[in-house]
Formats: structure tokens, sequence, C-alpha cells
């Protein structure tokens, strides 16, 4: 049977037994555990988990078959989980035909980049224009303050430069980058738990998730924010893989040919520039170009991998595992990371900068000429002394921001789905707008920016279970998904006073899908259990999944904008707080 979370090595940073720390050792009463290994290769790349060769004999078919079978699935899977994914997000992705929610600002906006280089105002009717005409108006010439960088409003408008000005072209390139996260996710799960069948779980089940499909199919920047941040973990995975197989590679062999740690080898050798961490740089610099939270993941995922540095030199066998890594990958992976990120973020205000600076560019670009003249710093260039300015200006407004909204949340209630958004409600009557006509009284028309909620409160234990194996088993992956959650969740915690929304969780969405496969993988439990334990842990695992599958079709019309009867409408709000 296919290989899980549980049956794979989950301590590939741990030292051996002779010499690990006591209170490690007391920690084997909370059901601590670390087998041996005879080769520190195995340790430091363990091999991806195959199905046994009692499944292959089950289905009838020969080694070689099977052979094939297993390579192709790990692309083979992953791109049939992306095809699902695609085509739930791209199904009738104009409909509603309307401007929902936020894309009253950042469908218009991005319009304005692609043409201008910065913002404009739009006039008030704008909105009925651009569907009336199909986006053929001109665009104003009057710079608009706006809160958010270009990254995101620039791969909006993309899509309309592809497709045109309308509904299906301002939701083109968000429903594209959603469905390529789900292809990364399944590729990531793999590569962290090292099996393609829990990689596959965790992109299904982002596949099935309402709030992940609701932003795949809205131009809002938050999607475009969790694809950045996605590809930047995946690339700082695949770079621990290309660390680890270096380390692998120069250690000495034994007498018997086996790989052993060698400490002079871990504490010396230089693992170079390491492209995969100047990549994981780039997307979190797109990242905090698209919405400036991005700067809390930058500063998890840099802490992360220096850890991960720890860890491999300490399997490696390094005697001064910290110090090695702060001499040989502390600079180069902050180089690699923060110089790069904030370079990026600058080149994303290049359509600002080179607007004119005679007051009919962008938004503050002339405040250098004129408010800001004088002061400390004019030797600097004008535009940078601008921009500045103009950053200044957003912080103080984002902080300051408490103005109430009927949808607003606090982060407390994520978690448990506890107030989505709703971005577009009509009531249309019965034969109307997809209104049967033996719809009664009236029907209700939706779209409901909320997680599927068995997912999400099956993520809740996943979670729990999730810091358990990092707290106790000193689980490296677990850390990784908790790093995740954290960069994306917990700095919210930090503004409770703030309007924010639920939607800004599909940040982390990634992660917690994670958190359910990896708890999945355990519910399966090992492949050295009992015929009777697998069963029963496939049947339990099935029924969870089975139960997401349903309650994602179950809710599809809140989803979607799908028009139905008012008390169909009534029977899906399980909480009042969802109304």
């Amino acid at each position: 049977m296919t290989s899980t979370a549980s049956s794979m090595d989950t301590r590939q940073g741990q030292a051996p037994q002779e010499q690990r720390p006591s209170w490690q050792r007391r920690l084997r009463r909370f059901g601590y555990t670390a087998a041996l290994r005879s080769d520190v290769r195995d340790r430091l790349v363990p091999p991806y988990a195959e199905p046994g060769p009692r499944l292959w004999a089950s289905l009838g078919l020969s080694p070689t078959l099977a052979g094939r079978i297993t390579r192709w699935s790990a692309w083979g899977g992953p791109l049939l989980v992306t095809l699902l994914a695609g085509l739930l997000r791209f199904y009738h992705l104009g409909s509603p035909r309307a401007v929902i929610f936020d894309e009253t600002y950042y469908a218009k906006d991005a319009w304005a980049l692609v043409h201008r280089g910065f913002e404009v105002n739009w006039d008030k009717n704008a909105n009925d224009l651009v569907l009336t005409t199909h986006g053929h108006l001109t665009v104003p010439a009057d710079a608009a303050y706006v809160v958010h960088p270009p990254v995101g409003k620039y791969v909006i408008g993309l899509g309309e430069l592809l497709f045109g000005f309308d509904p299906f072209g301002w939701r083109f390139m968000t429903a594209l980058l959603g469905t390529l996260s789900v292809l990364m996710l399944c590729r990531i799960g793999r590569r962290l738990f090292r099996s393609t069948f829990l990689g596959c779980v965790a992109g299904t089940l982002m596949a099935l998730d309402g709030l992940a499909f609701v932003m795949a199919r809205t131009s809002l920047l938050d999607g475009v924010l969790m694809f950045f941040v996605v590809g930047a973990f995946g690339c700082l995975l695949i770079d621990r893989d290309r660390a680890r197989e270096r380390l692998a590679a120069a250690l000495p062999p034994d007498a018997d040919g086996r790989i052993r740690p060698d400490a002079h080898t871990a504490d010396s050798l230089s693992l170079g520039w390491r492209p995969w961490r100047w990549l994981a740089g780039v997307l979190l610099g797109l990242a905090i170009g698209t919405k400036w939270n991005g700067l809390y993941v930058l500063a998890a995922f840099v802490v992360m991998a220096l850890l991960w540095d720890v860890g491999s030199r300490r399997v490696a066998g390094a005697r001064h595992p910290y110090r090695a890594v702060l001499r040989h990958d502390t600079v180069l992976t902050l180089i690699a990371t923060v110089p790069v990120a904030v370079a990026v973020y600058f080149l994303s205000w290049t359509g600002w900068i080179l607007s004119p600076a005679n007051g009919t560019g962008g938004y503050f670009r002339n405040w250098a000429a004129t408010d800001g003249r004088g002061g400390s710093f004019t030797w600097l260039p004008d535009w940078l002394r601008s921009l500045w300015h103009y950053e200044h200006e957003v912080y103080k407004f984002h902080v300051g921001l408490s103005s109430p909204h009927p949808y607003m949340s606090n982060p407390w209630s994520w978690l448990v789905d506890g107030r989505p958004v709703s971005f577009f409600y009509e009531s249309p009557a019965p034969g109307s707008a997809g209104c049967p006509m033996n719809a009664g009284e009236k029907c209700a028309r939706e779209v409901l920016a909320i997680g599927t909620p068995m997912l999400w409160w099956a993520a809740c234990f996943a979670l729990l279970y999730v810091l358990w194996r990092w707290a106790f088993r000193r689980d490296w992956r677990a850390g990784a998904i908790a790093c995740g959650v954290a960069a994306g969740y917990l700095p919210w915690f930090m503004y409770q006073e703030r309007t924010i929304f639920f939607f800004y969780a599909v940040v982390f969405l990634p992660f917690l899908c994670l958190a359910v496969a990896m708890l999945v993988g355990a519910v399966i439990g090992p492949p050295d259990s009992s015929d009777t334990r697998r069963l029963a842990g496939a049947v339990g695992a099935g029924v969870l999944m089975l139960l997401i599958a349903w309650n994602f079709i179950y809710f599809w019309p809140l989803y979607t904008g799908t028009a139905i009867p008012i008390d169909q409408w009534r029977s899906r709000m399980w909480l009042d707080t969802w109304v």
C-alpha cells in the first residue's frame, strides 16, 4: 500500500542515540522516538515512498509496469489534481458579470497601471461604464492615492490585456495563479512528505476549498500574494534538498562503504550560492510588492531556512552547527533574500518612478520638488524621497485603519470560518437571473468567501497534531508547516482593532492543507502496521476526504453566485455570523 507521512523517517535532523542530549531522552515519555539509520545519507536525503508490492500484485500488474506508473505518478498525479482545480476555477469565470467587492478598486487600478504606469481616479459611474461598453473607455489622467504596492495589480492587468477589460479578463490571472498554486502544493507536499499520495491529498484539499476557490475567481490581491508565498516556500524546500545532497556527497565513506558523519566536512563545507534561495528572494520581493504582509513571510522564511541548515550540518556530524551556519550560510542567505526582495520591490514601482514629476505623474511623484524641498536627505534622488514619503503615508493609513465594515472580523474567528465575507449578493425574482420559476418567494444569489467548513474545522485538529509532532517528535516537516501558518496568520493579532477580513487567511491556507494531509497520513498509519490497522485508517481518511468533497459541492451555489431558492440559501447559513 502507499506509504504515508507516519511511515517515513520524521527525525532526519536528529543526532544519533548516543549523542542525543538528556532533555530529548526525557521527552521519550511523551512519545518522542528516533530510529537509528545505518547510513547518514538516508537521513540527509531520504528516499521517496513507493507503493508496496502487495498493492501491484493485487491489481495484477507486472513489476515493470508498476515501476513506470510509480515514476509517472510523480507528475501525473499532481497534474490530474491541477486539471480538476483548473476546470473548477475557470468554469463560468465571467459570472457574475459584475464588479464584485474590492474588484471595484483592483480591476480598474490594474487597467490604469498597464496603460499609464500609475493608478488614477475613476468616475463614480465607471463600473457601469466598464460593463456596458465592454471596457472601451478612456483611462483618466488624474493620479489616485492607493495603499497597496503595484505587483498584484500588474498581474491582474496582464489578464485584462490578454482578454479585455471585463470580468473574465480581470479574473483570468487570479484563476490561473490559483490553479498553478494547486500544482505547486502537490509537488511541495510530495517533496515534504516524500509521498506522491500525500502531496496529491494536499493539492486536492486546496482544490476543494471554498475560500481558495472564490479568491481564484475574484480579482483581489490576496490570491496573488498566496501564489508568491507558496512558490517561495517551494524554492526553499528544493534548496534544502539540494544542500543536503551536497553534504551527503561530500561525506567520506567508511571501510564498509557506508556514509558516516564527519565533523570536519560538516563544519567547513561551503554550499555555494544556492540559486533556489535567490529565486525564493525574487518571489518574496514580488509578495511584498503585492501586499506588505509579505514582509512577515520573508522574515519567517529566512529564519526557517537557516534553521534547516543547522539541522543539515548537525546530521552530517558538525560539532558546532550554529557556528558553521553563521560562517558559511547566513550571509549568503541574507543577501539572496533580503536585498533581492528589496530590489524587486523597488523595481515593481518602475512605472510610478518613470511617470512625470511635474504633477501629471503618479500620486506624490512630485512631492520632493514641492512640499518635500529642503531637509537632511536632499542628496538622495527626488524619486526615492518622493517614494519614501508615499510609503510613509501608506503606513500611517494601514496602522490607523479602523473604519467599521459589516464583514470585518477578528483573526481569532478565522480558523473556524467565523465570519466569511459576502462579495456579491442579489435577490432575483422567480424566472429571472437563473432563479427557478417554482422557487416560491424569491432566490438568493451570492458569492461568499468562506472556506469549506469541514476542511477548516479538520485543520484545527490538524494544527494541534502538527504542533505536537514539532514539539515532542522534533519533526522538521511539522515545523515547516507551522512556520507557514504562523507567518501568514499570527501578525494579524497585532492589528485586532484594525479593519481586517477573513479572506486574508488565504495566504496561509496552503499550509493548513499540508497540515491536514499530514494528519491523513497519520490516520492511515505506517506500512508495517497490520492489515486491520491500515484498513481502518484508510477508511477513516477516506471518509474525511469524502465529507470535505461533499461539503464543497453543497456550498457550490454560494461560491459561484448560482441562484437558489431562499430557503435553500438559509439552510446553508449554518452559523448566525455567516449572514
